[in-house]
């Protein structure tokens, strides 16, 4: 049932404010991204127009979500001009199938989020908007900081929702890429699912993002579902 990867990921990767209204489910992202800013069809007869209304009223460009079922939809915000962005897949495997025991001591878990993966995610482009979006899963979530030798390298935050765990913000510095510190953060993740007693660990890759889907096809993760966002056409028309 792919509802259930949905769910998780509003779980694991929180807007400022979600609420269900003229058959819609609205996010306000507060400046954290697509995924937490963008609207989501709960009924059949639900008005494209109300959703841009509404999105517009949070100070937001019109950003729809389409999953696998929401074909019309897709098609009718095509009519409008909306454009295809950033096609996802949802990839999961069980946790035990990415050699949790590799982590080992290179891979350090924590609650909270430390100054020094704040510097390494700022590095790969995610500022304190996205930051504060980990901070508001109410979910259980832990940090992951992944060290090369001595080195702190590489980063990931994980949230835990009913036995699924979902990695977000994997980020590795350039100087200490090709080291395979991607898969050891992996394995780490697995443990931290492992330990939570979670049956699934998944992760989401946007599908021309080449290096991250070869490190996930690379460890059998296998696609449990999609969607793309359809992004309104510039009132200008430029």
């Amino acid at each position: 049932m792919t509802a259930e990867y949905f769910e998780l990921i509003d779980a694991t990767w929180a807007p400022a404010e979600m609420r269900e209204a003229g058959g819609w489910m609205l996010r306000r992202g507060a400046g954290g991204g697509q995924r937490v800013s963008a609207a989501s069809q709960v009924a059949e007869d639900a008005e494209i127009g109300f959703a841009e209304a509404e999105m517009a009223a949070m100070g937001q460009k019109p950003l729809f979500m389409i999953r696998p079922d929401d074909g019309e939809l897709d098609a009718a915000l095509d009519r409008r001009g909306y454009a295809v962005k950033d096609p996802v897949a949802v990839l999961a495997s069980t946790p035990d199938a990415l050699e949790p025991a590799r982590a080992g001591r290179s891979v350090v878990v924590s609650d909270g989020i430390l100054a020094v993966q704040a510097e390494i995610w700022a590095q790969g482009g995610i500022g304190p908007e996205r930051l504060a979006v980990m901070g508001r899963a109410a979910c259980p979530t832990r940090t992951l900081l992944g060290r090369d030798g001595d080195v702190p390298a590489a980063t990931a935050f994980m949230g835990i929702h009913e036995g699924i765990a979902m990695l977000h913000g994997l980020e590795v510095l350039p100087a200490h890429r090709g080291k395979g510190l991607g898969k050891l953060m992996m394995a780490g993740a697995a443990r931290v699912a492992q330990e939570a007693g979670a049956r699934e660990i998944a992760v989401l890759v946007v599908r021309d993002n080449v290096g991250a889907s070869a490190l996930y096809n690379s460890l059998g993760m296998g696609e449990r579902t999609g969607y793309h966002y359809r992004t309104a056409p510039d009132p200008k028309g430029e």
